[in-house]
């Protein structure tokens, strides 16, 4: 089994809070997602399709997603390359260049980012197709069985909750059996298996380092508790190390400090960790940051 390393999760999760920084894309979703892909690994690949990188996207996928999105962060360059045939398939003329584009998904920031902005689309189309918000669980349907695969799931569940998956999605079931049948063999209903994915959501990114039972929710914002203290740069004190760096700009990152609250992905995460922080009794993350802090003003 691999293992992550604590340095390489901290910059992966700094990679995902970043990305939820920059398209307002819920944080908690995103760490559970990749969680759930990935086990938090930029290089994972699956052995039995193209599925490569922290968000496991398959070729096609990933070549429209950075066909439509790279040159919004710097990927113009890929974005330019990619081209769509006349049966709707993305192509890329060169090789060497579809290569280049094809490894950006074991690279955590381009593949973060781009995972953001799919999961973007997909919350705006579900929302439009079901006339509701969209919570992450119905995002991680749709990266599942894609839009129309979601939707149609979704608007089914809503009628009849007890209708089996497998007599749905015959083809989705027999290649991910352990997600439509039960181990005795029965068939699970459209609202256990919703259920069993908003778990996995959830202990995901609680098992990344996200907020409990947050991800497979709604989005919701809130107020900025913490004030706006602008846009913030983290210098580290001559005793702390680089590892201290990533802790820091995640758990930055993860409080949002200095954004606007109506554009806010992380405001209701913020929130709780405020009520939860108790002045006079600290815990080890406020004491770790409160010494970079002392330390970087020389104390």
């Amino acid at each position: 089994m691999s293992v992550v390393s604590v340095n390489s999760k901290a910059s992966v999760q700094g990679a995902i809070a970043a990305a939820s920084r920059k398209t307002g894309v819920d944080f908690n979703y995103l760490l559970g997602q990749a969680q759930v892909e990935s086990g938090m690994r930029p290089n994972a690949r699956a052995g039995t399709s193209s599925a490569t990188g922290l968000y496991q996207f398959i070729d096609q996928s990933w070549l429209g997603v950075v066909k439509d999105h790279g040159a919004a962060h710097g990927l113009g360059w890929a974005a330019d390359s990619i081209k769509q045939n006349s049966s709707g398939r993305y192509v890329v003329s060169d090789p060497a260049t579809r290569s280049a584009i094809l490894n950006l998904r074991s690279d955590p920031n381009a593949a973060a980012l781009m995972a953001a902005e799919h999961a973007s689309d997909n919350k705006d189309a579900l929302e439009d197709k079901l006339g509701r918000p969209a919570t992450g669980t119905d995002l991680y349907m749709a990266h599942f069985l894609g839009l129309g695969g979601a939707t149609k799931f979704l608007d089914t569940m809503a009628e009849a909750p007890g209708r089996t998956g497998a007599s749905m999605f015959p083809a989705a079931a027999r290649a991910n059996r352990n997600i439509f049948y039960a181990s005795n063999g029965q068939p699970r209903t459209l609202s256990d298996i919703y259920s069993r994915f908003a778990g996995k959501l959830d202990s995901g990114a609680q098992a990344a380092g996200g907020a409990t039972g947050s991800a497979s929710g709604g989005f919701a914002q809130a107020n900025d508790p913490l004030g706006d203290f602008g846009e913030s740069e983290v210098i580290l004190g001559t005793g702390a190390v680089d590892r201290d760096r990533h802790w820091v700009e995640t758990t930055l990152a993860q409080l949002n400090v200095g954004k606007d609250a109506s554009t806010d992905p992380f405001s209701a995460r913020r929130d709780a960790f405020t009520r939860a922080v108790d002045p006079l009794r600290p815990t080890p993350e406020t004491a770790k940051l409160a010494y970079l802090m002392l330390a970087n003003l020389g104390a």
